[in-house]
């Protein structure tokens, strides 16, 4: 890391910190690490537009950033910046508050890839405010209905079972049945990354999912992360399939479907894969199930062995796309 990049950074921020206008996206959060994947993961919920798109901030193997109540989203990469460049969660958030001019209407919430967790309440944040810091993690909260928000999601966070994906979503769950943001409800979301990087970023983010607008997101939320389980099975169908491993790939593909049967894409690739590995009766009547359903799947049906993903057999074509007659 170049100290002398990030000094300058820092210094040239400080200077816009001053200047900006600030954000009054009050919410309530959670930034956490995974003790046993070593996963680093950040959720938010709040009467604000799309706040996933300025309070969180996470990156593999470096850690996860919540910057909220009036807010300044430099202290999400700036945050990345520091602990990627060798400082702790604690030694990053003062190094920030420092240069800050603004910082006691500041909630900043941030865990690095060792565990470590810094948070910080400023004093002239709109009450109800505060936070609450425990192993591996931190929640806050601010502009809250009540002063039970923080405990209640530090309690929901410890005692749930699951990976870090359900416990998140059961800490938002439980800030909102006490009473959540006092203005209400309107975005939420969800960022999880390795605690480890491959060097590639691009295929380093577990999860990331945002509901932007909406009156109740924490129930959207929770409908995406269903989907996003599911969805998860099919791409590592999809990894066993191109592999040949294709019994592994059913079986992830099942495993899809059971945890979203309303769509009927996963079902129709779990169809096309059986067929495509010689499994045609059994096929049959899944292709059935999805024609009757959605007759376009059969004009895709017969793009497929011009991409290799079923034998090019005439009859096996014809056999398919009789299914429901």
């Amino acid at each position: 890391m170049n100290f002398v990049r990030i000094t300058l950074f820092i210094s040239v921020f400080s200077m816009l910190m001053a200047q900006m206008p600030i954000r009054p996206v009050h919410t309530y959060s959670i930034v956490a690490r995974d003790s046993v994947t070593g996963d680093l993961g950040v959720a938010v919920q709040s009467h604000w537009f799309q706040v996933g798109n300025s309070v969180t901030w996470a990156e593999a193997g470096v850690g996860a950033v919540a910057t909220q109540s009036f807010i300044e989203i430099s202290y999400g990469p700036l945050a990345l910046d520091l602990m990627r460049g060798g400082k702790t969660a604690p030694e990053a958030l003062e190094a920030l508050l420092k240069i800050d001019p603004q910082r006691e209407v500041r909630q900043v919430a941030m865990v690095d890839a060792r565990g470590n967790v810094a948070v910080y309440t400023g004093k002239n944040c709109i009450k109800y405010a505060g936070h609450e810091k425990g192993n591996s993690f931190s929640v806050q909260a601010n502009l809250m209905e009540k002063a039970t928000v923080w405990p209640a999601m530090a309690k929901a966070y410890r005692e749930s079972r699951g990976d870090l994906l359900e416990r998140l979503m059961t800490a938002l769950e439980a800030a909102q049945a006490q009473g959540g943001d006092i203005r209400g409800k309107q975005s939420a979301a969800i960022l999880i990354v390795p605690g480890t990087t491959q060097g590639q970023p691009w295929r380093e983010k577990k999860v990331d999912l945002r509901v932007d607008d909406s009156p109740t997101p924490l129930k959207d939320l929770r409908r995406l992360v269903t989907i996003h389980r599911a969805y998860d099975h099919m791409n590592r169908g999809d990894a066993y399939l191109a592999t040949d491993q294709v019994d592994k790939a059913l079986e992830e593909y099942s495993t899809a479907y059971k945890i979203y049967p309303q769509n009927i894409e996963i079902l129709y690739w779990t169809a096309a894969t059986m067929a495509g590995a010689g499994q045609v009766q059994k096929a049959l009547p899944l292709f059935r199930e999805v024609f009757k359903k959605a007759p376009e799947w059969r004009e895709v049906t017969k793009r497929l062995p011009a991409s290799g993903l079923l034998p090019d057999d005439p009859d096996l074509l014809k056999m398919i796309l009789g299914t429901d007659h």
